[in-house]
């Protein structure tokens, strides 16, 4: 079958090659057909070394696709059922999983860095992002990572509700709980920033601040719900003409780097919630005058993967979309095939495309 592959951090290109096998699945494993695929600013993270993955290395964490064929132990889903993929399987036994945290559970992700479910050239391993590897045309992942989604969501849309989606909307529903009437502002406007942004409309959020230096995702982060927008070096005078210089309740950063979580907590108000999203690097530290973080009383707040329990709001999002709530095509700048990944990966890094998402034939 054929796949990407990176074979060292850094590398100008992937690898993309038709020589790849699985390896042998176990009990508890599901063979899942990738349909459709999304490029990720995490999937470039894990390219420039931001994110550590075992090497080399299969990218893609954002999919969706159909059952082949499951382990002897598996009975939530069967061959021909659509499922998304979820990039951090709930073992439903650690401390995590049974404070109600599932995605905070590190079984899987542990796992990933030392069982390699790829082969090329003969039988070289390789490994998945994340234990996935959604850039191939199937993957072995273990069962608690398919979960099963109605047939008649497209498949581009399941994709995106495998990452993006879930991350953004997730952080205001579940880690943010943004009620009616609040007040938020979203640092980034990305593919999850603007998911982010659709979470705070589907809040009943009354302002809505869309923060980016990029001028072109100002408009299209309206569309979807921001009543504002601006550049980080208009906030303060946007502050103050939306607010009455208050600050807003809530404030989400959506980039992954120390001055946009700094820009977020200029935003909030005295006493707001900031809310890290993006996935920052290991060295980038944060500072904050200590008299800062205790009299001025806002609420530093981290929400990985929106805090979710995927079992219950991939559904949840799908009939969100279903209803017309979520708008989710308006995020797919383009379609392309496998083979284009690395002019997707070059797009990405320009910074100008939202999602793209790749198609397999």
């Amino acid at each position: 079958m054929r796949a990407a592959l990176l074979h060292a951090v850094g590398d100008d290109k992937l690898d993309i090659r038709d020589d790849f096998t699985l390896a042998p699945m176990g009990p508890n494993d599901v063979r899942v057909k990738v349909r459709a695929t999304g490029v990720c600013h995490s999937d470039l993270s894990v390219l420039t070394g931001v994110l550590p993955m075992p090497l080399p290395v299969v990218p893609g964490h954002e999919g969706a696709g159909e059952v082949l064929e499951v382990g002897d132990h598996v009975t939530g889903v069967k061959p021909g059922d659509h499922v998304i993929v979820n990039w951090t399987p709930a073992c439903q036994q650690c401390d995590s999983c049974l404070n109600g945290q599932p995605y905070l559970c590190l079984t899987y992700v542990m796992d990933s860095f030392v069982n390699a479910r790829f082969r090329y050239g003969g039988d070289t391993p390789a490994f998945g992002m994340a234990g996935c590897g959604t850039w191939a045309e199937e993957i072995v992942i273990p069962h608690q990572g398919a979960i099963k989604i109605d047939s008649d969501v497209p498949f581009e849309v399941a994709a995106l509700i495998g990452c993006g989606i879930t991350t953004g909307v997730g952080a205001v529903l579940n880690t943010a709980r943004v009620r009616p009437g609040a007040t938020v502002a979203v640092v980034g406007c990305g593919g999850v920033g603007l998911a982010v942004i659709q979470g705070a409309r589907i809040s009943g959020a009354t302002t809505i601040l869309a923060v980016d230096p990029l001028e072109s995702k100002h408009e299209l982060a309206r569309k979807v719900g921001a009543t504002h927008a601006c550049t980080p070096d208009a906030l303060a005078d946007t502050i103050a003409s939306v607010t009455g210089g208050r600050g807003f309740d809530h404030s989400f950063e959506v980039v992954g780097k120390s001055a946009a979580v700094k820009t977020a907590w200029r935003a909030a108000r005295r006493g707001g919630d900031v809310i890290v999203v993006g996935a920052g690097a290991a060295d980038d530290m944060v500072t904050f005058p200590a008299f800062s973080l205790l009299f001025e009383g806002k609420n530093l707040l981290s929400s990985l993967y929106g805090g979710s329990d995927v079992r219950h709001d991939f559904p949840y999002f799908t009939s969100l979309w279903k209803a017309g709530k979520l708008d989710l095509e308006s995020m797919i700048s383009s379609r392309i095939r496998l083979a284009d990944l690395n002019d997707a990966v070059a797009a990405l890094r320009g910074g100008e495309v939202l999602r793209q998402i790749v198609v397999m034939d």
